[in-house]
């Protein structure tokens, strides 16, 4: 058996050379344009939900809870303006604790970079409606900048960030915009860097480190991009360097560790709440993920909180075993390690199988359909799974508190196709993104090879 490719699979390497040829200064300036464009779509998305009055708190009224859900503009950022301190203008994490579940003091549940976007953004601000707005200012550049690097990297893929639907439902949603442009220019580093592979893949350690200070998920690329430098690159012509993929650890560890470090010495209790915090989180209805809806009513006894504990992590960290041990199969009979097909099936993983799948973190993977050719089908499908998610989990909050049925009505449908069409999904996606080829233009030409690998079943 071999690689299964497309009808026009020979064409690839040039029309990826075309594509990135394509995008010209002008061409990137408008890429960035309608990036832009689309954000301020979602913000006016957003902003929906605030004012035209407030109390005395800040909070927007009337109804600003009931407008969240009927109207689906809600915002953790808009509702995070009560509950943590933020409209008091408090520094975080320094005077910060966890008392019975609770983040007080100025803790929050983000890692400490977030933490200090978050506190910016309310600096000027005296309503939720001013912390959403001075937000999104600190947010867009890292949107754009996202938009600008995928576009140098893979084209005219790059719409797919720029005008796409997840952008407007989640761009101002939460704090995911610092952390995807982190680990997309990590990559970026790597593929569009100057220098030896040794110090391109030290810098990009260095940017998935600050990932990881912002919303810690881009460690797991570390062990991909590692491997990717153990092995020598993309051509494969290099003898393994193991001394590289050792230092790019080191760089990753050193740069998390000298970031977090001021926040732990300044205020031990506040910055250990905010990972307390989340490794003590429940599974219930807001976590969206398969553990609660694939095992009501056993999802709220103690006794299965205290297993999800456990087996979620460990099964996340068998699915990054598969992904990196089948990267190294390809390595094997191809020559060149798969590194940003390794990081999406490791991803896929991580979403899945993590106890917590918020809405929001469809902005992580949108990055993986540009850089990865997977047929548009599979882009279309979680479009339109996530579009579901994205707008049904609102109403249905909204209906659950108006005293509504847990299964029944078109919210709560809505729910089920976003959280099991997700999941499905993200499954086959584990698989599709194993067995396909970059969309990036190779640094040099790859070596010829007669072997052949036979791929992972397709789901």
């Amino acid at each position: 058996m071999q690689v299964r490719r497309g009808r026009w699979s020979n064409l690839r390497p040039c029309i990826d050379r075309v594509s990135k040829k394509q995008l010209g200064s002008a061409a990137l300036a408008g890429l960035v344009l309608l990036c832009g464009l689309t954000l301020v779509l979602g913000f006016a998305n957003k902003y929906r939900c605030t004012g035209p009055e407030f109390d005395e708190q800040g909070r927007s009224t009337p109804g600003y809870a009931e407008r969240n859900y009927s109207d689906a503009c809600y915002s953790d950022i808009q509702f995070l303006w009560l509950g943590r301190d933020i409209d008091q203008h408090t520094f975080p994490y320094v005077h910060g604790d966890l008392e019975e579940d609770r983040l007080v003091g100025g803790a929050l549940e983000y890692p400490v970079l977030t933490g200090v976007l978050v506190w910016a953004g309310a600096y000027f601000a005296e309503t939720d409606a001013g912390f959403l707005l001075g937000s999104a200012l600190l947010l867009t550049p890292f949107g754009l900048l996202t938009a600008w690097l995928l576009g140098r990297m893979a084209g005219w893929r790059a719409l797919l960030w720029a005008l796409g639907p997840p952008l407007v439902l989640y761009g101002f949603h939460n704090w995911e915009l610092p952390v995807v442009a982190a680990t997309v220019a990590a990559f970026a580093v790597v593929h569009l860097g100057k220098g030896t592979l040794r110090r391109r893949a030290q810098w990009a350690a260095v940017l998935l480190g600050l990932g990881f200070a912002l919303k810690i998920y881009p460690a797991m690329f570390v062990l991909p991009l590692a491997l990717y430098v153990l092995t020598g690159g993309a051509d494969g012509r290099h003898r393994r360097d193991p001394w590289g993929a050792l230092r790019v650890c080191g760089a990753a560890i050193g740069t998390a560790l000298a970031v977090n470090l001021p926040f732990m010495v300044a205020g031990w209790d506040g910055w250990l709440a905010s990972y307390l915090f989340q490794a003590d989180r429940n599974v219930d209805a807001t976590t969206n993920s398969i553990w609660y809806w694939g095992f009501r009513p056993e999802s709220d006894t103690e006794a299965f909180q205290s297993l999800v504990g456990v087996l979620s992590p460990v099964l996340v960290l068998a699915s990054f075993a598969v992904a990196a041990w089948y990267g190294w199969r390809r390595y094997r009979l191809t020559g060149t390690y798969p590194m940003l097909a390794v990081s999406a099936a490791m991803l896929c993983g991580f979403l899945l199988l993590h106890k917590v799948h918020s809405p929001q973190y469809t902005l992580w993977l949108l990055p993986m359909f540009v850089l990865l050719r997977v047929r548009w089908g599979w882009i279309l499908a979680y479009f339109v799974a996530d579009l579901a998610m994205g707008i049904g989990i609102f109403r249905w909050y909204g209906e659950i508190g108006d005293g509504g049925a847990i299964y029944q009505g078109f919210a709560a449908q809505a729910v089920m196709i976003g959280v099991w069409g997700r999941a499905a999904l993200l499954a086959g996606l584990f698989v599709a993104f194993l067995n396909s080829d970059t969309s990036l233009p190779a640094r040099l030409p790859p070596p010829p090879r007669r072997r052949r690998f036979a791929p992972l079943p397709t789901a």
